[in-house]
């Protein structure tokens, strides 16, 4: 007589059976399928987008190498013999580049110190100060930024003539300082708030004045915002053809206004085009590279515990 297992025994023995797995490669969950397809998206999207980036830069590397015959051939050559004329014809002769470097590197330069310096004293009471309309004069101080740059050439052009500072690197600084300044008080701002306000606190509690809490406390803390700023102000300042088109002169000329005066009416000279722009590009990719890092540093500001 046979007899059939009912009842808690038969709920153990189903409870002990073994939960078979998927084969590797097929989703557990349709919620897996999903998150696999989103990634395989975002690669396609950024493996584009390098591409989209990084072709031209690399094309414009490779063309700079290369002589006239092989620059303006129909076909693109792939395969050539790299030669250093377009390099060379940048610094010899009239084609000297040495100056417009030199007045970048002063420009650029001298611009994003100040920038830096300004807007790391603006940007702390900007954080610091607690009044009604913070809001809006931090959307204020920003918006000066997205005016665009036909707005105030005119009116800054009759002000540096009037003070003799057309054609001359002042007058540089001054006209980048005026878009770069914005930007370095809006950001440096959003990194000291990130500073917990209990560690000035204690350093006013151990003697130190308001100055020295700053300058012992909070600087070392938002190194990384400095840095990124004064990176950031770089690259605008270094880049910029508006102000220097109008605003220099013989004596004042910047690295972007050497590379438009190679494209004139009997032709462009493409060999020593690619040339240069290697050389305006590489700096700010490197500093760029290097600001990365920073960037990522002062996004994680203030993140203390307990606070």
């Amino acid at each position: 007589m046979s007899t059939s297992t009912t009842g808690p025994d038969r709920t153990a023995r189903t409870a002990r059976r073994p939960v078979q797995a998927a084969p590797r490669g097929v989703p557990q969950s349709p919620l897996e399928e999903s998150g696999r397809g989103t990634r395989w998206v975002v690669a396609i999207v950024v493996v584009v987008a390098m591409l989209w980036t990084l072709v031209p830069l690399l094309w414009m590397l490779l063309s700079s190498f290369k002589n006239s015959a092989d620059v303006t051939a129909a076909t693109p050559q792939f395969l050539f013999t790299p030669v250093l004329d377009n390099y060379r014809n940048l610094f010899t002769g009239a084609n000297n580049l040495w100056p417009y470097i030199w007045h970048s590197v002063l420009a650029a330069g001298i611009s994003a110190v100040l920038a830096v310096c300004l807007g790391a004293l603006a940007g702390y009471g900007l954080a610091r100060t607690q009044m009604r309309g913070k809001k809006h004069l931090a959307f204020w101080i920003i918006s000066t930024r997205m005016a665009p740059i036909a707005a105030i050439v005119v009116p800054l052009f009759l002000i540096f003539r009037g003070l003799g500072l057309i054609d001359s690197i002042p007058g540089l600084v001054l006209a980048y300082l005026s878009f770069n300044l914005p930007f370095a008080i809006w950001l440096m701002s959003a990194f000291f708030a990130e500073v917990p306000p209990s560690l000035e606190e204690s350093a006013l509690v151990a003697g130190c004045t308001r100055w020295q809490a700053f300058r012992t406390v909070i600087l070392p803390l938002t190194k990384s915002g400095l840095v990124t700023t004064f990176v950031l102000c770089l690259v605008f300042a270094w880049n910029d053809y508006a102000f220097a088109v109008v605003f220099s002169g013989p004596n004042s000329q910047t690295l972007p206004i050497a590379a438009s005066q190679l494209v004139t009416q009997t032709g462009i000279d493409w060999g020593q085009l690619t040339a240069i722009g290697t050389i305006v590009v590489i700096p700010m990719m490197l500093a760029g590279l290097a600001v990365r890092r920073w960037l990522v540093t002062g996004l994680t500001l203030g993140a203390v515990t307990g606070e």
